[in-house]
């Protein structure tokens, strides 16, 4: 039976970062899973890799669920920290979302590879069970034992429900996490549309960003964060069931103008430009592939003038486009980023990723109950907690 200081399971952006933080100074073994690390990784930001977000780490917190168990970690690891690691150059974007300048997801994966020389990687290595004396698969005998090994979605990379009963951790009920929202209605007439930073609106939850509708629903980077919120308030545990769905969300599609200010301009312009046909008239509001639509849903022709809309259809046409509503019927679980859910933090040393129930096992990454919105958030845990745990195991 081989013997290590230290086992990390998951060979994702968390295990990597653990493994290179515990390398220098013990013995370590890496097992993934997949016949190659990283695969997830790679699929981040469209390929290109949005490796962080580079707000400042107090404003930055204020972004996660869990930002009081986060603080140390980010701490840790500040981006600063992070990108110096590497040998090339990152670029910021719109929302501060960080990416190598080369636009390759590879080159990251390939930077974090170099630094893991000291780490022992076996490939190809499911852990089925891991023993109370922390022997894995009767093979591997280890000290002490990271569990990197990410969330249920993408179950092409790896992940699977399996990893939460590796060790009897408490678990938080598991849910889907940045994910595309399938509509009752359908869609297809106006799929790959975009609507630019919208307020879309579920309850009491609000959430401003581009809209994309596709062939059964609807997505981009607005909705896909309120999944968020949604996914949290419905009970279900995809450990158990999957999630029954029957909501309404609302778009304002113009946040900018209130529905007063609307009233007013539409009684003003509709008596100066009465010859003015409503399709051309939305123009000032609306993307244009999106106004036929639109007035189909107010039961307004396109060629009505102005001046022949009555004040009931002016109405709705307000109401409209200050709540422009969907029937949601599910998620598109397939497509889903992140998972919400998972080791419940209240029986982890947030300072060391350490569980407070079993000496010497640590957590990193996904398979924590934490996470932020899309634009380098959640990589940004996964490089912070893998690091604490890493480098938390090592020290001890």
């Amino acid at each position: 039976m081989e013997k290590y200081d230290i086992a990390i399971i998951g060979g994702g952006p968390a295990g990597m970062m653990a493994a290179i933080a515990a390398g220098g100074t013990s013995r370590v073994i890496l097992l993934e899973k997949n016949p190659s690390l990283g695969r997830k990784l790679l699929l981040t930001g469209g390929g290109r890799c949005n490796i962080t977000n580079d707000k400042p780490i107090k404003q930055l917190l204020t972004f996660f669920n869990n930002k009081n168990f986060l603080k140390h970690s980010f701490y840790s690891l500040t981006n600063e920290d992070l990108l110096s690691l590497f040998d090339f150059d990152f670029i910021a974007e719109d929302g501060n979302r960080v990416f190598p300048k080369s636009g390759k997801s590879s080159d990251v994966l390939e930077g974090l590879i170099s630094m893991m020389d000291n780490v022992s990687i076996s490939y190809n290595f499911e852990v089925k069970s891991i023993s109370d004396d922390f022997v894995i698969n009767d093979k591997i005998k280890a000290d002490k034992i990271i569990i990197a090994t990410g969330g249920i979605t993408y179950p092409q990379t790896g992940c699977s429900p399996d990893n939460y009963f590796l060790t009897s951790q408490p678990i938080t009920d598991i849910k889907y996490g940045l994910v595309p929202l399938i509509t009752k209605k359908d869609l297809s007439d106006i799929a790959g549309v975009t609507l630019p930073d919208v307020v879309i609106s579920y309850k009491k939850s609000k959430v401003r960003g581009n809209v994309l509708f596709s062939h059964v629903g609807l997505t981009g980077p607005g909705i896909i964060n309120l999944s968020n919120e949604i996914s949290e308030v419905i009970s279900y545990n995809l450990l158990e069931n999957n999630p029954e769905i029957d909501i309404e969300i609302a778009i304002d599609l113009v946040p900018e103008i209130s529905r007063d200010e609307l009233s007013d301009k539409f009684t003003k312009d509709f008596q100066r430009n009465g010859k003015t046909m409503i399709k051309n008239y939305l123009k000032y509001f609306l993307t244009n592939s999106f106004i036929e639509f639109f007035l189909g849903e107010c039961n307004i022709e396109g060629e009505t003038q102005l001046s022949r809309i009555d004040k009931k259809s002016k109405n709705r046409l307000i109401e409209n486009l200050k709540r422009f509503t969907f029937e949601i019927t599910g998620f598109n679980d397939k497509l889903s980023k992140v998972t919400i859910g998972g080791v419940d933090l209240k029986y982890v040393n947030s300072k060391t990723m350490e569980s407070k129930l079993i000496p010497n096992l640590y957590f990193a990454g996904e398979v924590l109950d934490v996470h932020g919105p899309t634009g380098g958030y959640n990589l940004k845990i996964a490089f912070s907690t893998g690091f604490l745990a890493g480098l938390s195991a090592g020290k001890k």
